[in-house]
């Protein structure tokens, strides 16, 4: 008899509690509504993004299961990336995700349309990618965490989720200094804009993307870069 009352309790905690776990997902906490964090995806919409030169959203997008998922069948120079529709100069953003076997995707900030071709024209893009089953060799510049083809990310304080299951990263840019980090530890800091920010630039991967780097307020956006990959719980501080 004990034991079936101890079942009992436990499925009506899980009943219970449950629920409200799953709730939690793409919602402010009080901390976060007392510090002016705002939500830029509510679990249900697409509301506040758009397709890069794009009025609506990209067909590869959607929401489902509480997610803002690319489907996996964009990429390219002219992909279906999303953007914010507003622009951001200093924040501090943080967001979950969780990317497919052999999967490649990326966070861009301060992008800028105008006449470039793509997010990754304008915007540095913080590297989301399988960095175990990657189908080929990745230089460290191309693994998850890296300031994609200028800063690689330091591989001692990394802790990757396995693939498939959620990760969280954060982007703080603030007065040119730029910090990542992921699943709460910091792996990356970097200066924008300094004589060693224009070298590398002009001597790598963005010698021929003149504008590259160059931005001080941009959207945000996120990579299609036709891997399947899930978002979820995007916040974002405007900072001071």
């Amino acid at each position: 008899m004990q034991k079936i009352s101890t079942l009992l309790l436990i499925i009506l905690l899980s009943i219970l509690f449950i629920p409200d776990m799953v709730a939690q997902q793409n919602v402010l906490t009080p901390k976060e509504m007392a510090e002016s964090w705002i939500l830029l995806f509510d679990g249900k919409t697409t509301d506040g993004w758009r397709g890069f030169k794009m009025e609506g959203m990209p067909i590869d997008w959607s929401v489902k299961d509480g997610c803002l998922v690319a489907s996996g069948t964009g990429g390219g120079e002219m992909s279906g990336d999303i953007i914010t529709i507003k622009e951001y100069e200093d924040f501090d953003l943080y967001l979950e995700w969780a990317i497919s076997p052999g999967g490649n995707s990326g966070i861009l900030f301060h992008v800028l349309e105008s006449d470039y071709p793509s997010t990754y024209a304008t915007g540095p893009e913080y590297q989301l990618i399988d960095d175990v089953g990657y189908p080929g060799k990745l230089e460290d510049w191309q693994q998850t965490g890296a300031n994609y083809a200028m800063h690689p990310a330091d591989k001692d304080r990394k802790v990757l989720m396995p693939v498939g299951e959620f990760n969280s990263s954060r982007i703080r840019v603030k007065n040119g200094h730029v910090t990542h980090w992921l699943n709460g530890e910091i792996i990356l800091e970097y200066d924008l804009w300094t004589d060693e920010w224009y070298k590398l630039a002009r001597e790598g991967k963005w010698k021929d993307y003149p504008g590259y780097g160059l931005a001080k307020k941009g959207h945000i956006g996120l990579q299609d870069h036709g891997s399947y990959v899930r978002f979820r719980n995007i916040k974002l501080k405007i900072e001071d």
